[in-house]
């Protein structure tokens, strides 16, 4: 008897989770069709759409998705956990973009944010859902990149944020660490946010070579750019020495300064070079740092988690490889500690890697 209370104990509870796992995983269809979590959500669908056709030519991994990436990490870290810095992941860029573009490290973000305006006002989102929206949507066109958690319900902006909260290439690590110390993110967060530059190009650090390219797959969000930074430099792309770059592998790409130095400091190498060919890692961290970033500044206990109407990214098909021409023996290694991962190289001549167009 004691045995068969026991059981029907045991079924009791079992089915009394199933019911509350049902009541958690209730969806919702919205008017146009889609399915989300939480009906607060259905608004957005018609405005992923929009931008999808409008942003980015038919939800492509191209020069408008980048840009999306990189004005949520321009808007958002205007912000202090000391306070008098700006309201962080508010949006501020987009609407007071008079006064904030005007800042030398938000130089080369102009036309995103001039592509992005019109396509706002008729979203009847506040700036900060917008922004951070479109960062979350276009990253999702990008093969292998992780899906980013969107929250919805951020205040309109009230000013703009101050000069002087972007990190610029040229800084150092020191610099570099305690700027994000100061809006609250630790040093492994930051070589997961830098894993951005996977998808990124420059504009205007050498303006002779707009659409330079990080790394050699600006397509795809694979750990190449941390393999590549780690690489033997040969030249400069463009126009010689331009400040905030050093010496790249590949021509056609460029390295910044401030990747380099991290990659072989000792606070960051390891953080760096553990990156190298661990898509999981990689992706996994940078969306767990991204969430932080993109709430920056907002009361989350106000906001409602539409996370499921960003689109799924493409599985990453990988895995990376040395360009042609290039093996272990052109690593710059800075964490001896670490074995570095077996990688083969592509076959043929060291290519010339092509400008990202639309730049």
């Amino acid at each position: 008897m004691a045995f068969a209370r026991l059981s029907v104990l045991v079924s009791l509870v079992l089915g009394a989770a199933q019911i509350a796992n049902a009541a958690l995983t209730k969806r919702v269809t919205c008017a146009d069709g889609s399915v989300t979590a939480n009906e607060a959500c259905c608004v957005l669908f018609p405005i992923v759409k929009d931008m999808q056709a409008t942003l980015f030519d038919g939800a492509e991994c191209g020069e408008e998705a980048h840009s999306a990436l990189r004005l949520t990490f321009h808007d958002a870290i205007g912000f202090s956990i000391h306070g008098g810095k700006g309201g962080g992941a508010d949006g501020s860029i987009l609407v007071f973009n008079a006064t904030e573009l005007q800042f030398h490290a938000n130089g080369g973000i102009d036309d995103i944010t001039a592509g992005q305006f019109p396509v706002f006002q008729r979203s009847g989102l506040t700036p900060g859902d917008f922004v951070h929206l479109a960062g979350a949507v276009g990253t999702a066109n990008c093969p292998g990149a992780p899906r980013l958690q969107f929250m919805f319900g951020r205040p309109p902006p009230v000013a703009p944020a101050p000069d002087l909260t972007v990190p610029e290439p040229t800084d150092s690590v020191t610099a570099i660490l305690a700027r994000f110390a100061d809006a609250g993110f630790t040093p492994p967060e930051v070589v997961a946010l830098l894993s951005s530059h996977t998808i990124a190009a420059a504009d205007v650090v050498d303006v002779t070579i707009p659409g330079t390219p990080f790394d050699s797959t600006v397509g795809t969000f694979d750990t190449q750019v941390f393999l590549e930074v780690l690489l033997k430099g040969r030249l400069f792309p463009g126009n010689g020495s331009q400040p905030g770059e050093v010496l790249s592998p590949l021509a056609g790409e460029m390295r910044l300064q401030s990747d380099f130095v991290i990659s072989q400091d000792a606070r960051t190498a390891c953080l760096w070079q553990s990156m190298v060919n661990d898509q999981t890692r990689m992706t996994t961290q940078f969306k767990a740092a991204m969430a932080k970033l993109q709430v920056l500044g907002q009361d989350t206990s106000k906001m409602v988690d539409c996370s499921d109407v960003v689109p799924v990214p493409a599985p990453f098909a990988g895995p990376i490889k040395f360009p042609a021409t290039f093996s272990q023996k052109d690593v710059q290694q800075a964490c001896p500690q670490q074995r570095f991962p077996a990688i083969s190289t592509v076959a043929g001549p060291a290519p010339t890697i092509a400008p990202v167009p639309g730049s």
